[in-house]
């Protein structure tokens, strides 16, 4: 049987294009994928790079580097967000997009993947150039975007108002207002209601499932999770809510650790008032790196890529690791995650209720109709829980691991579609 490298150099281990593709390649094997297809979807249809100037707040003009990347279209428009970092690259943004078809296909809504981005500092820049960077940045890709086309959203460093500035500056273009151009917007100007918190209303319904699966109680169940920004946060309040205890939760600069649980609506407005979760008195600090390895039942990474590597996935304790964030396990990694057994719901399906309500944030957007949050909250773990159980379904036909079983199983329902669609030539 094919397997993913086991021994890579750490550049190339962390790099999220080649962890993307080492698991495409390796679920394309499994399917037997004809070598045409293949290579359509192995690669994106499209990037644009974009170099452009911005007036910054003393009056010189900085030029700023944008992407915006389309992997592929054949189930509907593509759908992916747009994040401000520092280390954006274009890597990053193949993978991201690639990450986004597959996760719609997973659960079974009709967009494609895309991602875009700016190489930038938000946090040196002040409201008004984050504004004008984002306008210029929406000119640019103006002509690759649209309800029909490309939705963007938010992600890391962008939120309701990036989304707000986007849709103002695409309909001053069109010459009326288009709410359905992105989605995470503010519900006053077309926003969902339920869209915040969906994410990490998903992870905790992936909790459930898995613990479903497993024949293990949610009551006591220990959690860690690592980032507690809008995913984190939110999935660690519902967990909370739902009977969990939540032990630890790792940030960037250090963690907290309480045996007894963590009381997550105290540390919510300790953060608030302090704009970080250190120095909480309700329990005690410890790093990060030793969190992530600390004795749990589920461990929840909740913020960026590369967080569990060839360098500490054999110290893992947690019986089952519930990824919130996009590429937060390595390919090597995985290998060895497999190997102890550890029961992984893989991104591209544990993180999927964002992009899920997403979908209906377009729905409502293209109907004029907007729905109450019952309903929102009840569409979305319907689907995520039938598409839990069509992967699990997946893994246990085909003997691979979630993962796999999520990739086999989107890149099966995308070729089926263009093999349906044909190829335009």
């Amino acid at each position: 049987m094919p397997s993913i490298p086991t021994s890579v150099a750490l550049d190339q281990e962390i790099n999220p294009w080649e962890a993307q593709h080492a698991r495409f390649d390796f679920a394309a094997r499994k399917l037997n994928l004809d070598e045409g297809l293949w290579k359509l979807l192995r690669t994106p249809s499209r990037e644009l790079i974009s170099h452009f100037p911005v007036t910054m707040d003393d009056g010189r003009v900085e030029v700023f580097t944008g992407y915006r990347v389309q992997h592929n279209i054949a189930r509907g428009p593509a759908k992916g967000g747009i994040r401000y970092a520092p280390d954006v690259s274009l890597d990053e943004m193949r993978a991201l997009a690639a990450w986004m078809t597959w996760k719609c296909a997973v659960v079974n809504i009709p967009f494609g993947g895309s991602k875009g981005g700016v190489i930038c500092d938000p946090k040196s820049m002040s409201r008004g150039e984050l504004e004008r960077m984002t306008r210029r940045y929406t000119a640019e890709i103006i002509d690759f975007i649209g309800p029909e086309k490309d939705v963007p959203a938010p992600d890391v460093n962008t939120n309701e108002q990036t989304m707000a500035w986007i849709m103002d500056t695409y309909s001053m273009h069109m010459g009326h207002t288009v709410t359905s151009v992105v989605t995470g917007k503010p519900l006053d100007i077309g926003g969902s209601r339920g869209r915040m918190e969906a994410t990490g209303r998903g992870v905790r319904v992936m909790c459930d499932e898995s613990l479903r699966y497993l024949n293990m109680s949610a009551d006591g169940c220990r959690v860690i999770i690592q980032g507690f920004g809008n995913v984190g946060s939110n999935a660690a309040r519902l967990l909370m809510e739902h009977g969990y205890k939540i032990i630890g939760i790792a940030e960037k600069g250090g963690g907290l650790f309480n045996p007894a649980g963590i009381d997550i609506h105290q540390l919510l407005e300790y953060k608030y008032r302090n704009q970080s979760i250190l120095g909480f008195p309700n329990a005690e600090a410890m790093p990060s790196e030793e969190l992530i390895v600390a004795d749990c039942e589920i461990l929840i990474p909740a913020a960026t890529e590369n967080v569990i590597t060839s360098r500490n996935a054999a110290n893992i304790k947690a019986r089952i690791v519930v990824e919130g964030a996009n590429g937060p396990t390595t390919a090597v990694a995985d290998e060895i995650l497999a190997e102890k057994r550890i029961f992984v719901v893989p991104d591209i399906l544990a993180n999927a209720g964002g992009v899920t309500a997403s979908y209906f944030e377009w729905v409502q957007d293209r109907q004029g109709y907007f729905w109450k949050e019952a309903i929102v909250n009840e569409q979305l773990e319907t689907i995520l829980r039938d598409s839990f159980d069509d992967v699990v379904r997946y893994a246990e036909a085909h003997n691979v691991n979630n993962r796999i079983a999520a990739y086999m199983l989107a890149i099966d329902r995308v070729a089926f579609t263009i093999r349906q669609r044909g190829i335009y030539a």
